[in-house]
């Protein structure tokens, strides 16, 4: 025998996929950045005709200074709209200790506008009102899109930019650390590099992988290629 209801519906359940990329889209595109902009540097380099000690030392140079640059740059940035949603915050707690009855009944409103019938609105917003801490977050949730104690971190956020940012930025350096004299080694490194980032961030896409793959090698290709043309360039004429 069965259990259940007879002819009841089976139960269907489905899940989606992250659509904000969650962590592997900020790490993934952050080794990307470190591999073209390292690569594209190198092979400027290169492309001036420097011997391999100057090659290196640009590229370590331009390893250090990129992943510093980055960290830098994401902890002011997250550290910014944190103390900005901070602020906010503040701004809604004291306004729902000052303003109850006005903050409850903009709550309702908020979940009429929704779709939901006044009478259940109110009472939603009255019993959500009842405790503080739960009336901050959620109106702070609608009104600022962020939850009270749930802020990015400015610490995690840069040190995993200098992390990501690194590991991409040391492939093209590689070769020439394990004694290299020439671009092809690095280049090779940086192509597959460049295309099993493409493949990967295929995962938070709805492209094939080999689709992304190929995509990030043509845009890494063209960056080192106008950089080696600049420095073949400047290296002809002796500047």
């Amino acid at each position: 025998m069965t259990s259940g209801k007879s002819g009841a519906p089976p139960e269907h359940h489905h899940r989606h996929r992250d659509v904000t990329g969650g962590w592997l889209r900020p790490a993934v595109f952050g080794a990307m950045d470190g591999l073209v902009s390292n690569f594209a540097l190198i092979a400027g380099v290169a492309g001036g005709q420097a011997n391999q000690q100057v090659i290196l030392l640009a590229g370590l140079a331009g390893l250090a200074a990129g992943a510093f640059s980055m960290a830098a740059g994401e902890y002011i940035s997250v550290a910014s709209q944190s103390e900005l949603a901070e602020a906010e915050i503040e701004v809604e707690r004291l306004e729902l200790a000052r303003h109850p009855v006005a903050e409850e009944r903009e709550l309702a409103e908020t979940f009429e506008a929704r779709g939901v019938d006044a009478a259940t609105a109110a009472e939603v917003a009255r019993q959500l009102s009842r405790d503080p801490d739960e009336a901050l977050e959620v109106h702070t949730r609608e009104e600022l899109g962020v939850t009270p104690g749930d802020l990015p971190s400015p610490v995690l956020a840069a040190g995993s930019s200098f992390l990501s940012f690194a590991v991409g930025a040391v492939l093209p350096v590689l070769p020439y650390l394990l004694g290299a004299s020439s671009l092809l080694p690095a280049a090779i490194v940086a192509a597959l590099g460049l295309f099993g980032a493409g493949a990967l961030v295929s995962r938070i896409t709805s492209r094939p992988w080999w689709f992304g793959g190929v995509r990030q090698l043509l845009f890494g290709a063209a960056a080192a290629a106008l950089t080696y043309g600049v420095g073949s360039l400047i290296g002809s004429n002796g500047l």
